[in-house]
């Protein structure tokens, strides 16, 4: 299977570290021209990737439709579009707090929606297909305990997937999800080490509880996001696709 982004404009957020520089890069390599989202400027200067870098904040408001107009001004248009960015905080049914609330629903729902807006906003004017990919979360199905915030944030966002795709589906805009498994990623790594206190061994304790003995890789999130941004996975639109170790509902 080839395939091709050359000359494709897509946005990534979330593009420092982890899955979203994963899949910039993995976006880059076939040809795509990149807009890379990042508050961490100093961090997304130096994971190397070339495109236009914008630093911003996905918690203000304000943020995604200054990356829409930005990019825009810049490339001209928007052909894709991968919503990476996100939190996990943590936050149970009797620990919850509203400012953490309303961060991870900034962050997690509401930026991915306004730019989800903002993308299909440009490829509805000029009248061209376009692909979207939002990064969600086998939590979406049910979270445990400690991540019904972040579990409630990203049921959120499959569900906007549906509707997204099912609203645009006749304008040839395919917006897919996947809904990802554990997976190392810089940020997690801090959370499960230094925040949960679990130090540095957490992630062999945890490779070991799981089927193939390790946890899902950025890369492997990279290459279905690549697939789903692609023409070879099309007509596919609506779909939130399951990137764990489990098969859901599978007995224990």
């Amino acid at each position: 299977m080839h395939i091709d982004l050359t000359g494709k404009v897509i946005i990534v957020t979330g593009a420092a570290q982890g899955i979203g520089a994963a899949a910039a890069t993995a976006a880059a390599a076939v040809g795509a021209e990149l807009v890379l989202v990042d508050q961490n400027g100093p961090a997304l200067a130096a994971s190397g990737l070339r495109g236009l870098h914008i630093l911003g904040d996905l918690a203000d408001p304000a943020t995604p439709p200054r990356v829409i107009a930005e990019a825009l001004s810049a490339r001209g248009r928007i052909d894709g579009l991968v919503n990476a960015a996100g939190l996990t905080t943590r936050g149970g049914v009797l620990d919850g707090n509203v400012p953490d609330w309303n961060r991870l629903f900034s962050v997690n729902t509401r930026a991915p929606f306004f730019l989800m807006q903002g993308a299909i906003t440009d490829m509805l004017a000029r009248r061209a297909p376009g692909a979207i990919v939002n990064i969600q979360s086998m939590n979406a199905h049910c979270g445990t305990p400690e991540l019904a915030m972040y579990a409630a944030s990203k049921g959120a966002l499959q569900t906007l997937t549906a509707t997204v795709a099912h609203a645009h589906l006749a304008d040839r805009i395919r917006v897919n999800g996947i809904n990802l498994g554990w997976v190392a990623t810089p940020g997690e790594r801090h959370m499960q080490a230094q925040v949960l206190g679990k130090g540095d061994g957490w992630q062999d304790q945890a490779a070991n509880a799981l089927p193939l003995g390790r946890l899902v890789t950025a890369d492997e999130c990279a290459r279905l996001a690549l697939f789903l941004l692609s023409d070879a996975s099309a007509p596919m639109t609506g779909v939130s696709m399951n990137l764990e170790q489990r098969v859901l509902g599978a007995p224990p």
